[in-house]
């Protein structure tokens, strides 16, 4: 007896399964996490064209090596998968050769969005005037091409 309740309370629980509906709506039923470089994606987080520049916070009497260092912990710690590895393993490969002026000028790309600093080094978005002509984003869509097709991981922090 115990054995055809058991076998009839499992094909219960297997009829159950089978005709639940967790959602019925549209809204619940649409992907809440869009993929990168879909165009659903790229309308969701487009700036404004005419979006001012952001604020860059004012660092006084920031050596040389502090400001690497500073920016080799941002470009590691956006808030993107996406945009920590390319921005990390670029300050990885470059920012131990660069000048000063292309340090100041890659601290003001960092101010941007994520988003936008991905679909700008991927090219599937223009960059607005104020970075058109950058040779420190042109240096990072060169790193993006991957030519090599190097394996990029998280680099060390070492």
């Amino acid at each position: 007896m115990s054995t055809m309740l058991r076998l009839a309370s499992r094909k219960c629980v297997l009829s159950l399964r089978a005709t639940r509906a967790f959602s019925t709506s549209a809204r619940r039923s649409a992907d809440p996490w869009l993929l990168p470089n879909t165009p659903e994606h790229l309308e969701k987080t487009t700036s404004p064209p005419d979006a001012p520049a952001p604020t860059p916070l004012p660092r006084t009497g920031e050596s040389i090596d502090k400001m690497r260092a500073r920016l080799v912990y941002q470009s590691r710690k956006r808030g993107t998968l996406e945009s920590d590895l390319l921005l990390s393993t670029f300050a990885k490969e470059r920012l131990g050769s660069m000048t000063e002026e292309e340090l100041r000028e890659f601290d003001k790309l960092m101010d941007e969005p994520d988003w936008d600093i991905y679909y700008w080094a991927t090219g599937k978005k223009a960059p607005p005037a104020r970075w058109e002509g950058s040779s420190v984003l042109e240096k990072l869509r060169e790193h993006v091409k991957n030519e090599g097709k190097v394996v990029r991981r998280m680099p060390d922090l070492s």
